[in-house]
């Protein structure tokens, strides 16, 4: 195995016949990003597409987790999840940029993605795994869209992974009630494509990398675009639009309010401002 220096100890990566490995490493935060996490994730994604060495991705968690998606504890310590120092303007530029080169590479990108899940993704941390071609997960995982519990509209993909992937009036249900999705009921929506025990995820997550990687690349290649097309629609739009929503609701009340509900562990209370 070769270790790849990403830069950060939030993301680590390696890569072994033909299978390249990213992990999200901030175990004590279940991997909820960071701007070190996101900016690594964004040149490695890059590097893995153009190295003729790797034929297929793996994106997992450290941990007991997959993605808890932002931190919404460092929102709530800073009263804005989203723009910071820039105009509302840069920011919508800057995370369409990032969400494009994250997980619209993740989907787009010619070579198979497997998203491995030893815990939960919620959030954005959803959005990744559902960007990915398949899904494998540990049967204790969970999945939830998180984003109504802290007055987010969502971001990274998911409204549109969600959509084709169990159709619209479900994914409705799923963002506006944000509940929780264990194993079982993943794999029965086709939100994930296999269940296993938590100590075998890592052993079957690599034995289904290595026979894709050992597979026909440049047949994949082209099954993976005939595919994306056939889903209809343009993920660039989706990912674009997603961003000026979600920045614009960074900047409500409620979502200021239901950040710090969150850290204290209490029901957020929204007034629609």
């Amino acid at each position: 195995m070769t270790e790849i220096n990403t830069g950060t100890k939030d993301l680590l990566a390696s890569k072994e016949n033909g299978v390249g490995v990213l992990t999200l490493n901030r175990p004590e935060a279940r991997n909820a990003m960071s701007g070190e996490m996101n900016s690594a994730l964004q040149e490695l994604l890059k590097q893995f597409e153009g190295d003729p060495e790797i034929r297929c991705i793996v994106l997992t968690g450290a941990g007991k987790g997959f993605c808890a998606g932002g931190d919404v504890k460092g929102m709530a310590s800073s009263g804005d999840g989203t723009v910071g120092t820039n105009t509302i303007d840069q920011a919508i530029h800057r995370q369409r940029v990032h969400q494009r080169a994250t997980s619209g590479k993740l989907f787009k990108m010619p070579k198979p993605t497997i998203a491995s899940l030893p815990g939960a993704a919620a959030g954005a941390g959803l959005s990744y795994a559902l960007a990915c071609d398949l899904r494998i997960m540990a049967s204790t995982a969970i999945l939830t869209t998180a984003f109504a519990r802290v007055g987010f509209s969502g971001d990274y993909g998911g409204s549109y992974f969600l959509t084709q992937l169990v159709g619209s009036a479900k994914a409705r249900e799923l963002y506006y009630l944000s509940e929780r999705i264990n194993a079982d009921e993943a794999l029965r929506l086709g939100l994930t494509n296999w269940v296993c025990e938590p100590e075998e995820l890592e052993r079957k997550t690599m034995e289904l990398a290595s026979k894709l990687a050992n597979g026909p690349s440049v047949a994949y290649r082209y099954m993976k675009e005939n595919l994306n097309r056939a889903m209809g629609g343009d993920v660039d739009d989706c990912l674009d639009l997603e961003v000026t929503h979600h920045i614009h609701c960074g900047q409500t009340e409620d979502h200021r309010n239901a950040t710090r509900a969150f850290v204290e562990k209490k029901e957020p209370v929204f007034k629609g401002k």
